[in-house]
């Protein structure tokens, strides 16, 4: 009598080898952060690099905003001397400057991050944000909270400046890089100008004197000089290292720009400890330290005996032919793998067995923290609950990229760790 072998769909499962947004080979330095006068003694340093950030974007060379929707082409992080930055942060308090970390080897490179969001536009005293984009004066660009974790995925298929919504200037096509609008009005002229006897016939002299405005700051000019760019346009074309770096960057000062006052007792704070925590200034309370608030999220794989995938079509997502896999934050006082179960019934009435992890990776936007899993479903018969989720079904390899080729599908994009998880059961590369 022969006996009935079943071969377990997750059997053959391994560890995401490769995560975009996981940190490199960076040492924190933690033991550093609260030393007195850090961050000025490292810029002060020849060997320490400066990146900027605003309204959680990343600062680029100029022109390299255009390049997030190219395949095969590469990016990096737009820097600055360290020495000129000091003198900056004097002059802008409301900067917020964050010690990354260092790098060991013959150069011993540092690394700083300044959030440059609530640094006045040249021209327009005390205004932040981004000019000539509605809305975001004094706000954050960028990190607005889509309020689920589908929500936040539902931009993956959109390449980074497109997930912005704003034009990148000399694009025709309106995606590419976030770019701050140019600063206008008249940069002062020497009292002699208009005097030449070619002058006599310009129409404009002897018109109305216009006021002043001083030349802009380096980090006025900063803006402008530079291409502004999102986590998930950048991360696709730079190196580890870079993203790490970006990573990093972009999570902190989103953190320090939606958090300004005491959760506890409504206090203004500031930053300590290096930029990775805040103090709060009520005396009174204890001056308590604040870290951020970090909102994990699993991200799970549900495979069922056929090892068919299960892809579903979320109501966020504004690309109908973006297609991913379960995902949902976690509840108070649950454990990561009963979310992962739950999250399959509530969105689409799966039940699952056997769950298995496969790795992490940050996801700030604005603050989670992606778990993923590969899981075995246990029954097959979808029922989606038509709020969260609108479509499910299950597909083989061969029915995916079918779909995919056809464009009836979408891919969610290089930077999620969804994509990756679909990989690791396709067995090659999207």
């Amino acid at each position: 009598m022969g006996t009935d072998i079943h071969f377990s769909p997750l059997a053959l499962t391994h560890a995401l080898p490769f995560l975009p947004l996981a940190q490199g080979d960076i040492d924190y330095q933690v033991d550093r952060r609260g030393e007195p006068g850090l961050i000025d003694e490292l810029l002060a340093e020849p060997t320490t690099k400066v990146v900027l950030t605003r309204g959680g974007l990343v600062a680029v060379p100029r022109g390299q905003g255009e390049l997030v929707d190219y395949e095969n082409v590469k990016m990096r992080l737009a820097t600055l001397p360290g020495a000129y930055v000091s003198a900056e942060l004097a002059r802008y308090p409301e900067t917020v400057a964050m010690f990354l970390g260092s790098y060991v080897g013959a150069r011993g490179e540092s690394v700083v991050a300044v959030d440059i969001t609530r640094v006045p536009e040249a021209g327009v005293p005390g205004v932040g944000g981004i000019a000539g984009v509605p809305g975001a004066a004094g706000g954050v660009l960028g990190t607005q909270d889509s309020g689920t974790v589908d929500g936040a995925l539902g931009k993956n298929g959109i390449s980074g400046g497109a997930a912005a919504g704003i034009r990148q200037p000399g694009n025709a096509k309106g995606n590419g890089g976030v770019a701050a609008a140019k600063i206008s009005g008249p940069l002062g002229v020497p009292d002699s100008a208009g005097q030449g006897a070619d002058d006599a016939f310009d129409d404009s002299v002897g018109a109305p004197a216009q006021p002043l405005v001083p030349k802009p700051t380096l980090l006025q000019q900063a803006v402008t000089r530079f291409d502004w760019v999102d986590l998930r346009g950048f991360a696709p074309h730079a190196n580890a290292r870079e993203v790490g770096q970006a990573t990093s960057a972009i999570t902190l000062s989103i953190w320090h720009s939606r958090q300004r006052f005491c959760p506890t007792c409504g206090a203004a704070v500031r930053p300590a400890l290096a930029g990775w925590a805040q103090r709060c200034t009520n005396e009174a309370d204890g001056n308590r330290v604040l870290f951020p608030r970090v909102e994990p999220a699993v991200i799970t794989a549900i495979v069922d005996g056929h090892d068919r995938l299960l892809l579903q079509h979320n109501a966020a997502w504004k690309d109908s032919r973006l297609y991913s896999v379960s995902a949902g934050f976690v509840e108070a006082g649950e454990n990561l793998e009963h979310a992962c179960r739950r999250e399959a019934m509530e969105e689409t009435g799966i039940k699952l067995g056997e769950v298995r992890y496969l790795g992490s990776q940050p996801w700030p936007f604005p603050a989670s923290l992606m778990m993923a899993f590969k899981a075995h479903a246990i029954t097959t018969d979808v029922r989606v609950d038509g709020e969260e989720t609108m479509t499910a079904r299950w597909v083989t390899r061969d029915e995916y990229t079918a779909e995919l080729i056809a464009g009836r599908m979408a891919a969610p994009g290089r930077a999620t760790i969804a994509r990756y998880m679909i990989e690791e059961w396709l067995g090659r590369e999207l």
